[in-house]
């Protein structure tokens, strides 16, 4: 909230001119402890009053335009922090400040069910603000995982496996189990330490579910950045079968995963460079020939079209990809 300084009062009169005659006025302020010498050499002189007042936080003073102010696990903190807190929501300022126009407040925390260590929040603050419940989207993990470079074999275990996630092996402690082991090469040499790390930390269901992945190899599913960059289209297209297969064979959890992974993978790419004609090519084929199924190749293109269609407006230049778009 800012720390505490303490500040003085100085006043000083002043002789303002009304008409032929002078009234005089006492000017008065409050000014920080390291300032006294500076104005009593303007003429001012220290009234004896003293008080506390508390200096707005460095990275909210003087922000124009507004922003968000967002209180991370709120309801771990203090009982004197969640009183400042319950001040700002209400009012918007404590003690001394205010927060600047435009700012809006954001609190996040965690269940008082029991299964963490937090404040009971009481009526009188639920009073104060807007409660949502927030619930874990693979979605948009998945897309903010393709951002954040995640190791898109362990993308792909979550994209077929999104039921692991649960209130004790939530998606912070999944990421870091991922992070920690994307650094081996080959999934395959290394299980028991995969297990080991895994147990540690998102617990011995999803080690042995996640061990079982590899031992089907599933972590060796081709990658989106293959999909779109490999020059040779035949290599890729049959990189793509083997994995979704063909007729009975068809996996199409696996299909699934691969255009999603596709989705996420192109609309990051695009935030960064240009959408060359050869990646415009290289989707129009994966989205044309026969490979996945109708539906997979209509949520390609509806989902990157949304997301950038000034990028990838030249997929629109096919016949075939122009038929799905305006279903």
């Amino acid at each position: 909230m800012g720390y505490p300084i303490r500040q003085f009062q100085l006043c000083k009169k002043e002789t303002k001119a009304v008409g032929s005659l002078g009234t005089d006025l006492v000017n008065c302020i409050w000014i920080d402890e390291h300032a006294i010498s500076e104005y009593i050499k303007q003429g001012y002189a220290f009234t004896g009053e003293k008080r506390m007042s508390y200096c707005p936080p460095e990275w909210i003073a003087d922000k124009q335009g507004g922003g968000i102010l967002l209180l991370d696990d709120w309801n771990r903190a203090d009982l004197r922090f969640l009183q400042a807190v319950m001040e700002l929501v209400d009012r918007q300022e404590y003690i001394s400040w205010k927060l600047p126009k435009g700012w809006n407040i954001f609190l996040s925390a965690n269940p008082d069910n029991g299964d963490y260590l937090v404040n009971t929040i009481d009526v009188a603050q639920k009073t104060r603000f807007i409660s949502a419940n927030l619930k874990f989207d693979i979605t948009c993990w998945a897309r903010w995982a393709e951002k954040q470079g995640i190791d898109g074999r362990c993308i792909n275990f979550l994209l077929l496996h999104p039921e692991v996630v649960t209130q004790q092996c939530n998606s912070r402690s999944i990421t870091n189990f991922f992070n920690s082991i994307s650094s081996f090469e080959k999934f395959e040499d290394n299980l028991p330490m995969i297990q080991l790390i895994g147990e540690g930390s998102v617990g011995p269901e999803f080690s042995t579910m996640f061990t079982i992945f590899i031992n089907n190899k599933l972590d060796k599913l081709v990658s989106p950045k293959e999909m779109l960059t490999n020059p040779n289209w035949i290599h890729v297209k049959s990189e793509l079968k083997a994995c979704v297969g063909e007729g009975n064979g068809y996996r199409s959890d696996i299909a699934s995963i691969l255009s999603t992974r596709l989705i996420n993978y192109s609309i990051v790419h695009a935030e960064k460079h240009t959408i060359t004609k050869d990646l415009t090519d290289r989707l129009i084929a994966i989205t044309t020939e026969e490979i996945l199924a109708n539906d997979l190749k209509y949520f390609i293109v509806k989902s990157i079209l949304n997301a950038n269609k000034s990028k990838f407006q030249g997929i629109m230049l096919n016949k075939e990809v122009v038929a799905m778009a305006i279903k």
